[in-house]
């Protein structure tokens, strides 16, 4: 694989010196020979990064070069239908030890589904296959691009748009990208259910609507004795307001069974965000607060929120360190573009749990430290992040660190390390 990946380098590093976007140009020629009926698209993303005090200090540490190559062919038959695949290669350089799916998944089915009457814009549509998928604020599903290997869903989804509204009904099955064999879905592991969209509600106000059910058997994953049935009572505002202020806030609650144990749970996000300028150059503030219930033995019940699939990349910082669970949560973002093709951000993140008889969990959802007494304290601890992406012709180039700081809790459950993150990316994409 060095051969290939020191090709695409070089491809990527001269499209960047000549300032072109020769996948532009291909789609441009594509479309006009074929009549809008096909087109192509590729993407080459590396990232070298410098991870250590993984999982608090528990994990070792990680240097490592990962890349990440696309190939897609969509095309349209008739003017109702849209077939479209995606194959994707995800390697890694000096990562050491057993690779993981996560982070090598070879050249494997990324997407590939059937879209009816989607073209149409309005009316009725149906997708069954495999795609890549995001839903509101990506805070229970979605694809997490920043992944090495983002997620992708078996799905069926059958829509109705209007100028005014989306009503969709949908399921979906997981898939676990694995390194040695054909990646496949979790059929054990489903959210089926509506998730509606509704624009122009009082003003210029989007709302979003949804009823979701998670069910997870044995070979799904779940690991208590019975099943899991969750069922889910959603919905989400993004309200523009007046000079430059916006807010958004997403609410959650949470029934159905946890294996033997009735399950009660709640989520809640609200956002307040400000766009100005400063000597005409774009800046956004955005504060945040989130909420996510924990479970008390005492109660006899489930109460530790179920956040599902979500892409969770810079939710809780950049380090990905800390998931939607059991967790309240203050965050502090400003944007500030320099150039038109280039910004920084500085990001601020502290945490505490909202139950200290249950654990922390990671982003990915899972427990990584708990004291089921109670006596180690709240506070996670706080994660400061500072990163930029400049755009140079058709090519990205990024670059960051992001540091974690453990509060008393995770001083006492686990090593306790500081951890931190030094990243450099490169990608291209059409």
């Amino acid at each position: 694989m060095l051969f290939p990946r020191l090709l695409a380098a070089a491809a990527v590093a001269a499209a960047a010196r000549a300032q072109i976007d020769p996948g532009k140009d291909l789609n441009a020629y594509l479309a006009e020979k074929t009549d809008k009926r096909v087109a192509v698209s590729f993407e080459y993303r590396q990232r070298a990064e410098d991870r250590t005090g993984i999982v608090f200090g528990r994990d070792r540490d990680i240097a490592a070069d990962f890349l990440r190559l696309r190939v897609g062919l969509t095309v349209r038959p008739f003017t109702w239908m849209k077939i479209s695949g995606l194959a994707q290669d995800t390697r890694s350089a000096a990562y050491g030890g057993i690779e993981p799916g996560t982070v090598k998944d070879p050249i494997d089915l990324q997407e590939g589904y059937i879209d009816l009457f989607s073209s149409k814009q309005l009316g009725p549509g149906l997708t069954v296959g495999r795609q890549m998928l995001n839903y509101g604020d990506t805070r229970l599903i979605g694809s997490p691009q920043w992944a090495y290997a983002a997620r992708t869903w078996d799905t069926a989804r059958l829509y109705w748009v209007t100028k005014k509204m989306k009503l969709e009904f949908m399921s979906l099955s997981t898939i676990v990208p694995r390194s040695d064999s054909f990646n496949k879905p979790i059929l054990g592991d489903r959210i089926w259910g509506m998730y509606d969209t509704f624009k122009d509600v009082l003003g210029k106000t989007v709302v979003d609507v949804y009823v979701l059910r998670h069910d997870q058997n044995r070979p799904g994953g779940f690991t208590g004795v019975g099943t899991l049935g969750i069922n889910l009572y959603g919905t989400r505002w993004a309200i523009p307001l007046v000079r430059g202020f916006r807010f958004t806030t997403e609410g959650v609650l949470q029934t159905g069974k946890n294996g033997i144990l009735a399950h009660r749970a709640a989520g809640w996000v609200g956002q307040i965000g400000y766009k100005t300028a400063i000597r005409k150059r774009p800046v956004d503030f955005a504060n945040e607060y989130k909420y996510a219930s924990g479970t008390n033995p005492a109660s006899g019940r489930s109460g530790t929120f179920d956040q599902l699939y979500p892409a969770a990349h810079d939710k809780f910082g950049t380090m990905d360190m800390i998931g939607w669970r059991n967790v309240h949560n203050v965050k502090s973002m400003t944007s500030f573009g320099l150039r038109k093709t280039w910004n920084w951000v500085l990001m601020y993140n502290n945490s505490w749990l909202a139950d200290p008889r249950d654990a922390a969990y990671s982003a990915q959802g899972r427990p990584v430290a708990r004291a089921p007494r109670g006596d180690a304290g709240r506070h996670i601890g706080q994660e400061i992040d500072l990163y930029s992406n400049y755009l140079w012709g058709g090519v990205t180039l990024g670059a960051g660190i992001g540091q974690f700081f453990p509060g008393g809790f995770i001083r006492r459950t686990t090593p306790g390390a500081h951890s931190r993150l030094l990243f450099l990316t490169t990608s291209y994409s059409f």
